[in-house]
């Protein structure tokens, strides 16, 4: 395999507010910096604080896919050089995430489009009932509805909510729990060891949504008891369109292929002379990766996994300060609540999400975004339940997201803009259309790439007052 696919990523150039509290660099984002317009006709840096949406991509992954574009061909059965050279990525890249969340020799790594494709390709393999907590994201308490499965509701800590856990699979047979990682709503972490080892105790199995935890902690699947991770290469810096779902191949061997197609079996036979059509299926991960896969997709996710192997310490520690200082921020400004599922939780990701008395979630994603360049999500965050248990209110909240690069004049400049907004208001005007909260009359070019888009609302936030 040509040793350009296997090239380390570069870092940043070294900025005092881009650096981890160690010194060291941690690696490039593309789009960090970005100059992007405001309605007064100015350009500021781009404050993409909205990272837990979907980040950019590191600059080496999208190096490590462009030197892999030259090469690309279907993978597996082709005896041409190209083909050969995507097999063996595609295949080193299932080894590298394997490694990159500390599976077991014997787990198996399958490919998917991202976390929501993972868990529901987990769903058709569990042989049981499914137990999951009401704070998940959808892509956690949807995916089980075709089966047997029970919501709990999270009790305001987390020692009471895994007491009313144990309790619960007590109760009734349960063959898997579900639980985040940490939390795409307010970024508070479980300890996953601890609730392994109760399912287990109780004869189930565990999987973990980690698309909010991978990106900013280690995961070890095997010293912390884990069965199964989802995860998405779109929050990893890799936004090629590729996840995984990483755990124990039992299931996954027997289970009926995710998809039927090319790459899932093993022999196909016709019916004819008396003998009925036949199928055998491959295992696990072919038996569930039908049709050709996304190689580019597997590749970039690979090298984002390389990349935060290597400096996951020096980002952990940047992020921590960053966060505080973020929470401090946000404590400080008159209005503005910041929302927590539970009082005791010892960790949380970088994620913080907030309502501002008096001004609808959506206007304070506008405004920021259109006076003072910054980017937040607004609305329930896909976990429309643990949303409305935490604010009541229609419309939802706002997030802010850190992560790679991530500065501290960022975090600086939200919290004075949100000072701003409940002192003196917004200085624009702002009107709700299609669901979305607009600026009247934007000025600002929304299509700067020439590709003939425009920006649509989807009604999801909605414009409640």
């Amino acid at each position: 395999m040509p040793t350009l696919l296997a090239a380390t990523c570069t870092t940043a150039a070294p900025a005092p507010t881009a650096l981890a509290p160690t010194g060291a660099a941690l690696p490039a984002v593309l789009g960090a910096g970005l100059p992007v317009p405001v309605v007064d006709g100015t350009t500021v840096p781009h404050a993409n604080l909205d990272l837990a949406a979907s980040a950019p991509a590191l600059q080496c992954v999208a190096d490590r896919v462009a030197a892999l574009l030259p090469y690309h061909a279907s993978v597996h059965r082709g005896a041409g050089y190209a083909s050969q050279v995507c097999t063996a990525a595609l295949e080193a890249a299932r080894r590298t995430v394997g490694r990159f969340v500390g599976a077991r020799a014997d787990d198996v790594v399958v490919f998917t489009r991202n976390t929501t494709d993972a868990l529901n390709l987990l769903a058709g393999a569990v042989p049981g009932s499914v137990l999951c907590l009401d704070v998940e994201h959808h892509a956690n308490l949807l995916a089980w509805r075709g089966g047997p499965h029970r919501i709990l509701r999270a009790a305001a800590s987390v020692d009471a909510t895994l007491t009313d856990l144990r309790d619960a699979l007590a109760a009734t047979p349960t063959a898997l729990v579900a639980v985040t990682g940490a939390s795409n709503v307010t970024g508070e972490v479980l300890p996953l060891a601890e609730i392994a080892r109760i399912a287990h105790e109780a004869g189930a199995r565990i999987v973990v949504d980690a698309a909010q935890l991978a990106p900013h902690r280690r995961v070890d699947i095997e010293s912390a008891g884990i069965d199964y991770v989802a995860l998405s290469g779109h929050k990893l810096y890799a936004p090629f369109g590729c996840g995984a779902l990483i755990g124990r191949r039992d299931w996954l061997d027997v289970a009926t292929p995710y998809l039927a197609g090319g790459g899932a079996v093993q022999r196909v036979t016709a019916a004819g002379n008396g003998a009925a059509a036949e199928v055998s299926w491959a295992p696990a991960p072919h038996r569930h990766e039908a049709g050709t896969p996304n190689v580019p997709g597997a590749v970039a996710l690979a090298a984002a996994c390389d990349a935060l192997d290597a400096c996951f310490d020096d980002a952990v520690a940047q992020e921590r300060a960053l966060s505080d200082r973020l929470a401090a921020g946000l404590e400080s400004c008159p209005g503005v609540r910041p929302l927590r599922i539970w009082h005791d939780a010892a960790d949380r990701v970088g994620v913080h999400t907030f309502v501002v008395d008096g001004h609808p979630a959506g206007l304070v994603a506008a405004y920021l975004s259109a006076e003072h360049g910054i980017s937040v999500r607004d609305g329930k965050f896909c976990a429309h339940p643990l949303v409305d248990r935490l604010t009541g209110w229609a419309e939802g909240a706002v997030r802010a997201s850190l992560g790679l690069g991530t500065t501290q004049a960022d975090v600086d400049r939200l919290v004075t803009a949100l000072h701003e907004l409940v002192e003196n208001g917004p200085r624009w005007t702002y009107e709700c259309v299609d669901g979305r909260w607009v600026p009247v009359d934007d000025p600002r070019d929304l299509d700067p790439l020439g590709l003939g888009g425009t920006a649509t609302g989807t009604g999801h936030g909605g414009c409640g007052h």
